[in-house]
C-alpha cells in the first residue's frame, strides 16, 4: 500500500478536485436507493408530513402535523423538505434528499476545515473516516433534524476556528460572518442549542487557550445583527400568529426536555458511550488515542486546533449525557471533530510510528471478527439460541423473546454482512503495527460496501415493520370521500400516503399539544366515541397493532373485517 501515499500526499492545490472526488465517491452510499424504502414512523412520517401540509395549506409559518399545530421544532427542515417535495414531487426520495445532502455536505465541510487546520492528507483521511462511519451515513438517510443541525454546527464552528487561524494578519471578515449565519441556521434547525453550543464551545476555548483577544476580531456587533436578521423573523412571525407558541417551545421543549423525563427518553448518563462505539464503527476504537493526543498537545502552538476540536466534542457529549432526554442521533454533531482528530493522528502515525495504533487496531480487529461471526450465526438464530439456552438455562426466556421479535433476514444478507466484517477484522489484524495505510484502506473499503449493501439487504425488512405504507395505500384505495380513517396512536406516514387528515385515538403522544388548540374532539375520539363511530352508518377504517386488535375485538360491533396485514400492523373495516 506504499504506492498510495503519493495519491494522498500533502500539497497546496487540489481543493476542487478533492471535493469533487469525495462528493462523487462518498455520495453513492448517501443517495443510492434513497427512494426505494417506505417512510418509517414516527420520525420520517412526521418530517415528511409537516412540509406536505405546509405546501397544501400555503402556510410556511405555522407548522401542523395531522392538521393540528406542532411546535416541537423550528421550521428549517420543513422548509427545505417542502422545497424538495416541490422540486421532485411527493415521493420518498424527495422527502429524504435534504437530510442525505446535509450528511454529504458535512463530510465535505470536514475536509475543508481539516485542510485549513492540518494538511491535505489529514483532510482526506478525516473526510473518508466520516464518510465511512456507517452509523453516520445510515442516519443521514433517515429524515432527522439532527443531521441538518450537524451540518449547520459543523459549518459554524468550523468557520470560527478557520477565522482564528488568521489572527494578527488582518483576518478576513467572511469566515466570521459565516459563523454567525450558520449559528442562526442551527437555531432554525433545532432551537436554542444552535446558539448555546457555539457560545459554550467558544467560551471554554477562549478560557483554556487564553486567547480572549479574539473577541476583538469577531465582529460582534455586526455579526450579532446578522445572526438576528437570519434567526429572529420566523420566531417573531410565529409568535404573533400563535400566542401559545412561546411557552410551549421555549419552556416545554427546551427547559423541561433537558431537566426532566417529561418526554419519556430517560437513559443512564453513560448511554452515549456504547452508542458512539457502535455508530462510529470501525473508527470508534481510535477515539481514545486521538483524544489523549489532542489533550497532551493542547499547550503547543500547533495543538490549538486539537484543543478546540476536543472542547467541541466534550461540550456536546456532556450536555446530552446530562440531559433527561436522550436519543441516538443527538450526538451526531461530534462526529466531524472526532473524524478530524482521528484523521490527523493517523496521518502523523502513518509516517513510521504506527505501533501507537497497535493496541486499538488489535481490539478493533477482534471486535470485527466477533461481529462477523455473530452475523453468520444470525442466519441460524433459532438453532443458536437453543444451543445457548441449553448451556445457560437462565437465558432461555429472554432468548426466546428475542428470537420471536428479531427481524428475519435472508441468508444471503447475513452471510454478505458477516463476510465484510470478517474481511475488515482479518485485514486489520494482518496489518496491525506494520502498515497503517493498508489497515486504513481495508477499513474504508469494508465500511463503504456495508453502507451500500445495508439499505438493500437489511433495511427492507426493518422498514416493513416500522412503516404503514402498504396498509396506507390499501386504505387510500378503499376509502371514499366520507370514509373515516382512524389510527391507534399517531401514525404520521398514514396521512402522508393517504394525503388526508386521520382521526387519532388511544395515546396521542406528540399530538397532545395540538389537540388542545381549538375544538379538536371530533378528530381525537376516546374509546367510547370510537365504538359509536364504528357502529354507525359511516365507513370506518382503523390502523392498529395486532395486540391492540385482540383487546378491542370483543367490543366491536359489527365484527371487524381484516383488509390487510403488514408487519405488526393490521387494517380493519366495519364493512
Amino acid at each position: 500500500m506504499r504506492d498510495l501515499k503519493p495519491i494522498v500526499s500533502n500539497g497546496s492545490g487540489g481543493w476542487l478536485r478533492d471535493l469533487l472526488i469525495l462528493a462523487v465517491c462518498l455520495g453513492i452510499p448517501f443517495f443510492q436507493y434513497l427512494g426505494g424504502l417506505p417512510l418509517m414512523d414516527p420520525d420520517e412520517g412526521r418530517y415528511a408530513e409537516i412540509p406536505r401540509e405546509m405546501l397544501e395549506r400555503g402556510d410556511l409559518i405555522t407548522p401542523t402535523l395531522n392538521y393540528v399545530k406542532y411546535f416541537e421544532k423550528p421550521p428549517l427542515l420543513y422548509w427545505i423538505n417542502a422545497a424538495s417535495l416541490k422540486l421532485f414531487g411527493q415521493n420518498e426520495f424527495a422527502a429524504r434528499f435534504p437530510s442525505a445532502l446535509c450528511g454529504l455536505l458535512t463530510v465535505l465541510a470536514t475536509y475543508i476545515i481539516a485542510r485549513k487546520l492540518y494538511s491535505r492528507r489529514a483532510a482526506l483521511f478525516s473526510a473518508l473516516i466520516l464518510g465511512t462511519s456507517a452509523g453516520f451515513v445510515l442516519q443521514s438517510r433517515i429524515i432527522l433534524t439532527d443531521m441538518l443541525l450537524t451540518f449547520c454546527l459543523t459549518a459554524a464552528l468550523g468557520s470560527f476556528i478557520v477565522a482564528t487561524c488568521r489572527e494578527g494578519r488582518r483576518s478576513k471578515a467572511l469566515p466570521w460572518y459565516l459563523f454567525y449565519v450558520f449559528s442562526a441556521l442551527a437555531v432554525l434547525a433545532k432551537g436554542l442549542i444552535g446558539m448555546v453550543f457555539p457560545a459554550g464551545i467558544i467560551f471554554f476555548y477562549l478560557l483554556l487557550s487564553r486567547r480572549w483577544r479574539l473577541l476583538s476580531e469577531m465582529r460582534l456587533a455586526s455579526g450579532l445583527l446578522l445572526f438576528l436578521a437570519v434567526a429572529a423573523p420566523w420566531f417573531v412571525a410565529v409568535s404573533l400568529k400563535n400566542p401559545e407558541f412561546a411557552r410551549f417551545f421555549f419552556i416545554h421543549e427546551h427547559f423541561e426536555r433537558f431537566t426532566s423525563t417529561v418526554h419519556g427518553r430517560n437513559q443512564p448518563f453513560w448511554f452515549f458511550v456504547p452508542v458512539l462505539l457502535g455508530t462510529m464503527l470501525p473508527w470508534s476504537f481510535f477515539i481514545p488515542g486521538a483524544l489523549v493526543r489532542a489533550w497532551r498537545d493542547r499547550n503547543h502552538e500547533e495543538g490549538r486546533a486539537g484543543l478546540y476540536l476536543l472542547i467541541w466534542i466534550a461540550v456536546i457529549f456532556l450536555f446530552f449525557s446530562k440531559s433527561g432526554s436522550k436519543l441516538i442521533p443527538y450526538i451526531l454533531p461530534i462526529f466531524p471533530p472526532l473524524a478530524m482528530l482521528i484523521g490527523q493522528r493517523i496521518d502523523l502515525l502513518s509516517a513510521g510510528r504506527s505501533r501507537e495504533l497497535k493496541g486499538a487496531a488489535m481490539l478493533l480487529g477482534l471486535a470485527l471478527l466477533v461481529l462477523g461471526a455473530a452475523a453468520l450465526a444470525y442466519a441460524r438464530l433459532p438453532q443458536a439460541a437453543a444451543l445457548l439456552s441449553s448451556r445457560v438455562p437462565g437465558w432461555s426466556a429472554p432468548l426466546a423473546q428475542f428470537v420471536s421479535h428479531a427481524p428475519a433476514f435472508s441468508v444471503a444478507a447475513v452471510v454478505t454482512l458477516g463476510g465484510l466484517f470478517l474481511f475488515q477484522g482479518l485485514g486489520t489484524l494482518n496489518s496491525t503495527g506494520k502498515n497503517p495505510m493498508r489497515m486504513f484502506v481495508v477499513l474504508c473499503i469494508g465500511s463503504f460496501l456495508l453502507e451500500i449493501l445495508v439499505p438493500r439487504l437489511i433495511m427492507g425488512e426493518i422498514t416493513r415493520a416500522e412503516s404503514p405504507r402498504e396498509l396506507a395505500l390499501k386504505a387510500a384505495a378503499l376509502a371514499g370521500p366520507d370514509t373515516a380513517i382512524v389510527t391507534y396512536g399517531p401514525m404520521q406516514a398514514v396521512s402522508w400516503y393517504t394525503g388526508r387528515r386521520v382521526l387519532v385515538t388511544g395515546k396521542i403522544d406528540e399530538l397532545e399539544f395540538g389537540s388542545r388548540q381549538g375544538d379538536q374532539t371530533a378528530w381525537f375520539p376516546d374509546q367510547q366515541a370510537l365504538l359509536a363511530l364504528w357502529g354507525s352508518e359511516k365507513h370506518v377504517l382503523v390502523f392498529l397493532n395486532k395486540g391492540e386488535l385482540n383487546g378491542l375485538r370483543p367490543l366491536l360491533d359489527p365484527r371487524p373485517v381484516v383488509k390487510g396485514e403488514a408487519g405488526r400492523r393490521v387494517l380493519i373495516s366495519n364493512r
